[in-house]
């Protein structure tokens, strides 16, 4: 079976579908994997994602986490509500604005990203490990770029 497209869209944009299917593809394998991790853990990704932020950041509101975690606000108070349930995080009020609520990670949550974080980090090391270090500041510093247009 032949793999090269008989349409071509000219050569600079056959280069940029190709590295765009690339980078999903990468990024869906990574994405996999660390799913599975995280499943085994019993945490969503998006529950990773809420308790990482905190965990890393500090308190926060839940629309600085929406926007940090690249979700949704409807998403985020259902993931919210289900961290609070099982006691990985809790919410005060913001003394700032009375409508909105700060949240915080609960020492059982913070045990739970520091048995969980390590290997989560050496899992994206490995993932990269084909690379130098270089070649890494190389590809985010392309990423970047693109990212930033």
């Amino acid at each position: 079976m032949n793999r090269k497209s008989l349409i071509s869209y000219g050569r600079k944009t056959d280069k940029a579908m190709k590295t765009w299917v690339q980078i999903s593809k990468t990024y869906n394998r990574f994405f996999t994997q660390e799913l599975k991790y995280f499943s085994e853990h019993d945490l969503t990704f998006i529950q990773f994602k809420v308790l990482e932020v905190l965990y890393h950041r500090g308190d926060l509101t839940i629309g600085a986490i929406t926007k940090l975690t690249l979700s949704t606000p409807g998403n985020i108070t259902v993931v919210v509500k289900n961290l609070k349930r099982d006691g990985w995080i809790t919410s005060i009020v913001n003394p700032d604005d009375k409508r909105a609520n700060i949240l915080s990670i609960t020492q059982k949550g913070k045990d739970k990203m520091q048995s969980l974080f390590p290997q989560h980090a050496k899992n994206i090391h490995d993932y990269m490990d084909i690379l130098d270090e270089e070649e890494i500041d190389t590809l985010y510093t392309l990423l970047r770029k693109v990212y930033k247009t």
